[in-house]
């Protein structure tokens, strides 16, 4: 009872209240007394002793809460009702734990709460401190920020307010699409929980019985019972008989195993497996019934028929085989068990070396078999082929490439997979003229080792599919497309399948399958090709010609291997070189975000030293704001970014470093320059100008993103991208990729249907921010918020605790003030704050407000879709020592001032209105002198 605190009650607005309902409490109990004739006298005694010590406490006229806290250990911690003790630990642990960050539907959660207190019969007092011991996380922060809560109708309506909330569709399918049934669930279980997700949202019935449907992982005949259902109700009752036939079945399975398992691990039944083999398929419909039949071996003896084996109607002696006694009985034991396939003693018929079985092979007979292989010329030059229908990719041997007159190979990160998915890494792929009787066409051609395949060259589907091909009886025939050709009897052959290493496509969750073909396809061909090259390179200028050098430092052990290997792998690609540079930098290891390490150099002296490039990177709110009219969204990322500039070749010294074995420089832009990202922005600019001036694409640094309207739009958007990528030989990372999706992450925002919010990594980073214990841990927090402040209304004003204490001479002091403001920037960007993206076609709004401790404003429009005004961004500052002193119209005029030059480029060239709530803002216009010369106010004449 001590863990309610007194300020889980306001006494001054619940104590009268409170004395009602102790009033209505006792009268219950009494009522109890008067129904429960079978109490014990130990527990009448106990609540007789209870009730005297109420009202001896009520009469004491003590506060409301400690009067509550005798009335509650009078009514759960000693009321015995039917023989059952009730206390309050079980009323608690009756009532789940709410919070916010698990997405839980608030509504679900109250009807929850509202039902375990009907059935304690708790008064709304009881119902009251009980919720808010149930808060955790979020919810339990928000109420300890409100003081103004403290009753229950107030709790419940502010936490309704709070944390109600409906996942959009689109999301919403991705959830259900991605919850697949755990081992330890049930049928109906998995169903009533992908029940209780939809309730989150708008989810039509038919949509979730698919869902359930594909998320039970069994086999596709074994869930056709599921499909046809009309309601809900109907699918329920066949998930019932589904769960049914699944338990019986491994109920059957696991018997029939276990008496599997008894038998192969039983040494005795080893030689019967071949008898039964030798028996020949026919003997399976043989009587159980028939009697022994005798089957000559090699051995010159007599076996027994296994049918009589199964049934153990006769004798027989497991050590030798004879009929006539069992293996108890037998004579022959000291030589040990007798070989039925040669019949001799001291070994068994699976271990006799004299016979072996010859292996079988199922055959099928076809009616005909038609020639696969054919002369191919490829560059001139005549190889025997095999026509292969199955593969996707033409191979050919490096014996066959080192005789072609061709200079280079184009390097590539592929994977070959075929027969028992054994993997081959190509050597490279060129584009070859390939003519196949009287069909010519142009194809990637893949090189491989000459102990992969026994042919020259296997021609795949990326040649076939350029023509028409024809299999029949006398080989293959290839002509030209359009032609018409004689339709015959296909043949199919193994497939080579040609996929980008370890890629796992991420696709959105709504878009149709013919989009989602189309976008694997383009992955499934995209060769980084690099027939097109840029004039963009790194060159490097330097103020002084005194040389930066760096000993290199002494690593560990551990940390040694790690270095060795990405210089080794950076020499191999090309990256680096050996080098004799006066210049130097060292290496330093270095952790990324999933722990793995990362070589990077530190060029920090280097950097101060280095001419800045000036070419500007995007600013993050252009792109944002071109993203408004934008409803598909596709990502690239690069792999290796800066790797794919070149380093102009009197600058390489510069980038030099120095390791344990050696030193190298750089032939790519390394990482770590002071110049590399605007290099490299230049670079990707140039690539994909036509695109930028066009607005389908906007890349910052390695992040590109694809805008488009619709399905169709976004596919071929992405297939000219791609083929952009492909010509300057662009390295992507697919994994990190994403395609056709409404609801995307980029540049640490999220966008969705013409809206803008915080990314969750964000936002947790902000939640899990520790209390700050010194200025930099301020400066750190203050520098995360405010990434957000557009987000956040009266941002300056609720910061500025924490902002005053990096005043220059102040004393850190992190009080309560401080920890308010801390709490309360946490709390406003845990509520997930969504602004909509500007369109300079909708009317505008602005509005402002001022106080002596700051003024802001927010920009306005008004959707065409619901006719109302939405915030598109939030404005705020902080009041100076001379601005409070200002007047409040006077503070009043400097918001519009200050909101009309913030918002300048969104409100230059369109009409707007400005709203303010101070009618004295008026007089600004009469006033004869300003306190302050930030402006003037006059009228200029013209016409409109």
């Amino acid at each position: 009872l001590a863990e309610f605190s007194r300020a889980d009650i306001d006494d001054s607005d619940n104590g009268e209240e409170t004395t009602n309902d102790f009033e209505k409490e006792n009268k219950k109990s009494d009522s109890f007394e008067g129904e429960s004739s079978n109490k014990t006298d130990s527990s009448m005694q106990c609540e007789a002793q209870c009730n005297m010590q109420c009202e001896a406490q009520c009469n004491m006229q003590c506060d409301a809460n400690k009067i509550y806290d005798m009335q509650f250990v009078d009514k759960y911690k000693s009321s015995v009702t039917q023989n059952t003790v009730i206390n309050y630990s079980d009323i608690e642990s009756a009532i789940s734990k709410f919070n916010a960050e698990s997405h839980e539907n608030i509504a679900n959660w109250l009807d929850h709460f509202e039902n375990i207190s009907q059935l304690f019969s708790l008064s709304d007092l009881q119902k009251f401190i009980f919720a808010k011991r149930s808060l955790g996380g979020t919810a339990a922060l928000f109420v300890r920020t409100e003081p103004q809560i403290n009753s229950w109708q107030k709790l419940k309506q502010a936490l309704i307010d709070e944390f109600s909330f409906e996942i959009n569709s689109a999301h919403l399918h991705e959830l259900l699409s991605k919850r697949k049934m755990r081992d330890s669930e049930s049928a109906p279980e998995y169903f009533l929980k992908m029940k209780e997700l939809c309730s989150s949202g708008k989810i039509e019935d038919a949509a979730l019985m698919y869902y359930v449907i594909k998320g039970i992982n069994d086999r596709q005949e074994n869930k056709t019972i599921l499909y046809g259902c009309k309601n809900l109700l109907e699918f329920k009752e066949k998930l019932k008989v589904y769960e049914v036939i699944k338990s019986d079945y491994a109920k059957s399975k696991a018997v029939f195993d276990k008496t599997k398992a008894r038998y192969d691990s039983n040494p005795r039944f080893n030689s019967f497996d071949k008898l039964k083999s030798k028996q020949g398929h026919d003997d399976r419909f043989n009587s159980k019934n028939e009697s022994a039949n005798k089957v000559k071996s090699s051995g010159g003896f007599e076996r027994m028929k296994y049918n009589n084996f199964e049934s153990r109607k006769s004798k027989f002696c497991f050590n030798c085989g004879d009929p006539n006694h069992i293996s108890r009985f037998c004579v022959h034991k000291d030589k040990g068990f007798k070989c039925f396939e040669c019949g001799a003693f001291g070994h068994k018929a699976s271990e006799c070396d004299k016979t072996k079985s010859k292996p079988e092979v199922a055959t099928l007979d076809v009616k005909f078999k038609p020639k696969l292989d054919n002369k191919v010329t490829i560059e001139d030059i005549s190889v025997n082929s095999l026509i292969d229908t199955g593969s996707q990719a033409t191979l050919l041997r490096k014996s066959v490439f080192d005789k072609l007159n061709i200079c280079k190979l184009y390097p590539l990160n592929l994977s070959l997979s075929g027969f028992g998915k054994c993997k081959v890494n190509p050597l490279g792929y060129f584009k070859g003229n390939i003519k196949i009787d009287d069909f010519k066409c142009n194809a990637d051609i893949y090189v491989v080792e000459n102990n992969v395949m026994s042919y020259d060259m296997i021609v795949g589907m990326n040649v076939l599919m350029q023509g028409e091909t024809v299999i029949n009886e006398d080989g293959i025939v290839i002509k030209e497309k359009f032609q018409r050709v004689e339709e015959v009897d296909s043949l199919s052959v193994l497939p080579i399948d040609v996929t980008p290493n370890e890629v796992e496509l991420n696709i959105g969750p709504d878009v149709p399958n013919v989009f989602k073909d189309k976008v694997q396809q383009s992955i499934l061909n995209y060769v980084p090709h690099k027939t097109e090259t840029t004039n963009v390179e790194l060159n490097i200028l330097v103020k002084s010609n005194e040389p930066i050098s760096h000993q290199p430092r002494r690593l560990p052990f551990s940390e040694k291997k790690i270095v060795q290997t990405q210089v080794a792998d950076w020499l191999e690609q090309g990256i680096v070189e050996p080098c004799s540079s006066e210049y130097s930098s060292p290496v330093v290891i270095v952790r990324k975000k999933d722990g793995t390490p990362r070589v990077c150099i530190d060029y920090r002296k280097l950097n101060k030293v280095i001419v800045k490039d000036r070419f500007p990177l995007p600013l993050i709110e252009d792109i944002l704001d071109r993203l408004q009219g934008s409803r598909v969204f596709s990502t690239i990322d690069l792999k290796n970014a800066f790797f794919h500039v070149d380093v102009n070749k009197d600058s390489r010294k510069y980038t030099s470093f120095v390791t344990h074995e050696g030193q190298y420089q750089f032939l790519k832009v390394p990482f770590g320059l002071c110049n590399s990202p605007a290099v490299f922005q230049r670079y990707i600019n140039t690539i994909f100008r036509p695109l930028i001036n066009d607005g389908i694409v906007l890349p910052y640094l390695d992040d590109i993103i694809i805008l488009s309207s619709s399905f169709e739009e976004g596919i071929e958007r992405v297939e000219r991208v791609l083929s952009i990528a492909s010509e300057y030989g662009l390295e992507i990372n697919f994994n990190k990729s994403h395609f056709l999706k409404k609801r995307i992450e980029f540049l640490g925002h999220v966008v969705e249907d013409g809206k803008i919010f915080p990314s969750t990594l964000k936002t947790k980073a902000v939640l899990n921010f520790p209390e700050p214990a010194n200025l930099k841990q301020i400066h750190s927090f203050l520098g995360l918020t405010g990434y957000f402040r557009k987000f956040i209304p009266k941002y300056s004003t609720i910061a500025r605790p924490l902002s005053d204490l990096l005043k220059k001479d102040r004393k850190f002091k992190f009080g309560e003030e401080e920890r308010i403001s801390f709490n309360q920037l946490k709390l406003m960007l845990a509520e997930k704050p969504v602004l909509r993206i500007y369109n300079p076609n909708y009317e505008t709004e602005l509005h402002t407000d001022a106080s002596l401790e700051g003024y802001g404003a927010i920009l306005m429009q008004k959707s065409p879709d619901d006719k109302n005004f939405h915030p598109t961004y939030y404005m705020s500052k902080k009041t100076t020592d001379a601005e409070k002193k200002y007047s409040s119209y006077e503070l009043e005029a400097l918001a519009v001032i200050e909101a009309v030059k913030k918002f300048r480029v969104y409100l230059l060239g369109i009409p707007f209105k400005i709203v303010t709530d101070c009618s004295a803002l008026e007089k600004t216009m009469q006033k004869k002198r300003l306190g302050y010369s930030r402006c003037t106010l006059g009228f200029i004449a013209g016409r409109i």
